[in-house]
């Protein structure tokens, strides 16, 4: 347990109706009663654990505010130590005042993630419960909430335990029947081997899977907008948006240059970029707003093609789903009300989710929610069994699954049990390392880097 007292502002550095202020470590309460004195003169330190008090915090210049005093005792807390929370007005004058005078009283300025980087280091939560802490507080929408809220109860730890479990099981029978011959352990079988990294590898397939759509819910897709002029690309924005956010006109080329806007479709949040119809023009800065839109289709995650269906199919129609070839694309045949004169089988074969709608009625707008989730296979996830959040789980599952197969290609080509049983060992490292049971203090610190101060 550390020997020091933290203190930090564990709300947003913004003014609201109630601020807080944690301070955690063997000092916390000693430290909080110089600051904070409770209306019914006890003072904290003499207090139990799981008790609130009301009272008033000050400073050598005076009162600040009046303010409610949380107490908590080691190691029912969240971080496992002493703590005190002070929840008074939010003002950012008062909340900094009383923390600049925790400071004056022996607290230490907090670290970015330190209160639970100490939860983590007293065994108070996992590593990937707290990587999910993150996650909660950065979720943009409710499948992402769901999915940070299984993580933090432990679904995603629980899938990998399972999993190391039984490799831990046939890495140590394995050992055992190795070392000590004279025990008679009975060997483990190689049908029974099998089995084990079959249904290892598996799991392990079905987490690195789900893991881009499992972004997707987090951070959002980079989604292009993208037709002719007038095919309605600027009424989609519009619909989706939930606002007039472009400009909608019948004069062809009106929008000019990419309009962007962050909506929530289906869960998942998309980062609409509204472009300038493609064709050919001789306005300067038309010309320029086309090339741009050429040049973000490139780097897009997803597009949505536009196509009139009230319109023949024209050049630029076809260079845009030429152009969607290599992209997670839907095609978006707009204005299903009016007369089709649209060739929808060239349509069909170049791209494999087709939504009908009328961008400016709002019909077809569910067909398309539907259509981006089967597009970014979010759809085929679910939120609560538990995903791997993070570059860092990613990567030590990657390599668990790759030790895995590793042992099983020796099993198969008829290398020895010891071989096999060293790749057995990689894997259960790659797994201790993704849940924090074996992690050097450099992963420590790169996880615990990316939190915001006060939490």
């Amino acid at each position: 347990m550390s020997q020091s007292t933290i203190a930090a502002i564990s709300t947003a550095q913004a003014p609201g109706g109630i601020g807080l202020i944690r301070v955690s470590g063997p000092d916390a309460q000693s430290i909080a009663d110089k600051v904070f004195t409770a209306k019914s003169g006890k003072p904290l330190s003499s207090a139990k654990g799981y008790t609130v008090h009301y009272g008033r915090v000050h400073d050598g210049e005076g009162d600040i505010d009046e303010a409610i005093a949380i107490n908590y005792r080691a190691p029912a807390s969240f971080t496992g130590e002493n703590v005190a929370e002070l929840s008074i007005h939010g003002g950012l004058y008062l909340l900094r005042r009383t923390l600049r005078a925790l400071y004056d009283a022996g607290a230490r300025p907090a670290q970015p993630g330190e209160f639970t980087r100490r939860a983590f280091l007293n065994g108070k939560l996992g590593l990937t419960e707290a990587e999910s802490v993150m996650e909660l507080i950065s979720a943009r929408g409710e499948q992402a909430a769901r999915a940070a809220l299984a993580g933090h109860d432990g679904a995603l730890e629980r899938r990998i335990a399972s999993v190391k479990d039984a490799l831990v099981s046939a890495a140590a029978h394995l050992e055992a029947w190795a070392d000590y011959p004279e025990e008679d352990i009975p060997e483990l079988g190689a049908d029974e081997l099998r089995r084990v990294f079959f249904e290892a590898n598996r799991e392990l397939e079905h987490l690195l899977d789900a893991f881009d759509a499992g972004r997707a819910l987090r951070e959002g897709v980079d989604t292009v907008i993208a037709g002719k002029p007038n095919a309605g690309k600027s009424t989609l924005m519009n619909l989706l948006a939930g606002c007039e956010r472009s400009i909608v006109t019948d004069v062809a080329g009106t929008t000019r240059d990419i309009v962007e806007e962050t909506v929530l479709v289906g869960g998942v949040p998309l980062r609409l970029a509204d472009t300038a119809g493609l064709r050919e023009t001789d306005d300067a800065v038309e010309k320029i707003g086309v090339e741009r839109a050429r040049s973000r289709l490139k780097t897009a995650q997803l597009v949505l093609a536009v196509f009139d269906s009230s319109r023949r199919l024209g050049e630029e129609d076809k260079r845009l789903a030429h152009a969607c070839r290599d992209v997670p694309a839907i095609a978006v045949v707009n204005k299903s009300d009016l007369e089709s004169k649209l060739d929808y089988s060239y349509i069909e074969k170049h791209f494999q989710q087709v939504v009908f709608i009328s961008a400016r009625s709002g019909e077809g707008l569910e067909a398309l929610s539907r259509a981006i989730g089967e597009t970014l296979r979010t759809s085929q996830i679910d939120p609560n069994e538990g995903l791997l959040f993070t570059e860092r789980q990613r990567d030590a599952a990657r390599r668990a699954k790759e030790s895995v197969e590793e042992a099983a290609r020796a099993l198969r080509i008829g290398m020895t049990l010891d071989a096999v049983t060293v790749s057995l060992e990689g894997a259960v490292a790659a797994l201790l390392e993704l849940t924090g049971e074996r992690v050097t203090e450099a992963v420590v610190d790169e996880v615990f880097s990316r939190f915001c101060v006060g939490k």
